[in-house]
């Protein structure tokens, strides 16, 4: 289990309103970030990283690891034979953390949500784990992802249910009937975080840009 100190950085983080909130409570959290998440059962980066190898070609490249914290999946990437990976966070202590990992080709601090300077199909695949969730990031940073993946490319990320049933699904659904994302591979619902107290469900996405 995780400790009570864990437990009020985490609500804290989904309570936030605003982004620089959010930035200055992951720069805070940083340092012990890693330990805290695998103390706590954290499936997002595996659940992303299997559903990214499933659907794009090892050596594909570049990559965003959009949503990177420490470098987590960016590690895990790299063992796994994806050479080109770009990190974006919101947190410059997050980005420092897995600047020190040593996997990254390029680091970017910036606010999903928003426009995002990147070229259109920038890149080859794109993974968003624990992004789309509560106190972070909604529906609103789904379609500057898309744009800047390449036709063809794969995007996959985590959704929490809340943000799932208030909108999420039914833009998925429009984005679909627009001829924009095929819905490759949509995971059960899980719970990200077994050894903490936040028990609703997410599930695992993968779209195909088309």
């Amino acid at each position: 289990m995780a400790d009570s100190k864990h437990h009020g950085v985490l609500g804290a983080v989904y309570a936030a309103k605003r982004p620089e909130e959010v930035a200055a409570l992951y720069n805070s959290w940083s340092q012990t970030y890693d330990a805290d998440m695998s103390a706590a059962g954290y499936r997002h980066p595996t659940i992303c990283l299997a559903l990214l190898a499933r659907h794009l070609p090892r050596g594909a490249a570049p990559l965003l690891d959009a949503g990177a914290g420490t470098g987590l999946i960016g590690e895990w990437l790299n063992i796994a034979g994806y050479p080109e990976v770009e990190a974006l966070d919101i947190s410059e202590g997050m980005l420092a953390q897995a600047a020190r990992k040593g996997v990254y080709s390029a680091l970017h601090c910036l606010a999903l949500g928003g426009h995002l300077p990147f070229a259109d199909g920038a890149y080859a695949g794109i993974i968003s784990a624990g992004v789309f969730t509560s106190g972070h990031v909604g529906v609103e940073g789904l379609d500057e992802l898309i744009r800047i993946c390449r036709p063809g490319g794969v995007i996959v990320l985590t959704v929490k249910n809340t943000l799932w049933e208030a909108g999420f699904a039914a833009r998925i659904t429009e984005l679909e009937a627009q001829g924009l994302v095929t819905r490759i591979e949509e995971t059960r619902p899980y719970i990200s975080m077994p050894g903490e107290a936040d028990t609703v469900p997410s599930r695992g996405l993968a779209l195909r840009v088309i």
